[in-house]
């Protein structure tokens, strides 16, 4: 199956291509573009991956779902294109970054910059109908992300996996914990941040991991 994903990704989830549910996955998406609103635009649906190759990664931040209002989805999970007003959630991650580390809050919600440097910035599911949240869940994305994640932790030493949540916790479970840092808080959305998400320190920690095992620090 012919996949458009940054090639050290294509290869890294080989076994991915041609299972059958990626295969029952793409035609339900492909019907779903045709026929509704769907976000991120389709050019972006891999866009975490084609920002950042597998061997660059240092940092995993889990998301559950694209946003699903117009024009927020850029396929890389908190992240909204530049312009779009900031969202709640991602309002929260810059409270606790400027807590954190001092940071003042940039006045765009676009994470890119934090993808050009190593962080992937995963969604569970890469699709969604717009104004329909959760609405491509459990279609196959799911398997194919836990792919990613699993590749990652099997592959690669030394990795910072940020886990927001109990949703992205479940999601990370399997990872060994002596081979990698991993970050667990409540989410930062506005039900649940007050819970145990400020004060949690996810990026200065991350980067003294990061600093402690020789590799240089993420600029958040």
């Amino acid at each position: 199956m012919n996949v458009r994903i940054e090639p050290s990704w294509h290869s890294a989830l080989a076994g991915e291509w041609e299972k059958d549910y990626f295969a029952r996955l793409t035609d339900f998406v492909r019907r779903e573009y045709s026929t509704a609103t769907i976000y991120p635009p389709a050019g972006k649906i891999f866009a975490a991956f084609d920002s950042c190759p597998f061997e660059d990664v240092k940092v995993v931040i889990l998301g559950q779902d694209p946003y699903h209002g117009f024009g927020q989805a850029n396929g890389l999970s908190f992240s909204v294109n530049p312009g779009v007003e900031i969202p709640r959630s991602l309002q929260n991650i810059y409270k606790e970054l400027q807590s954190d580390l001092g940071i003042t809050p940039p006045p765009s919600g676009d994470l890119s910059r934090w993808a050009q440097q190593g962080v992937l910035l995963l969604n569970a599911t890469l699709t969604v109908r717009a104004g329909s949240a959760g609405s491509h869940q459990n279609q196959g994305w799911e398997e194919f992300t836990d792919a990613a994640v699993r590749k990652l932790a099997e592959e690669r030493e030394g990795l910072v996996f940020i886990l927001w949540g109990a949703y992205a916790q479940r999601k990370g479970a399997f990872i060994d914990r002596s081979r990698h840092c991993v970050i667990e808080s409540p989410h930062p959305s506005p039900l649940s941040a007050s819970r145990g998400f400020f004060g949690s320190r996810p990026f200065s920690r991350a980067n003294d991991y990061l600093s402690s095992i020789g590799k240089s620090p993420i600029e958040w």
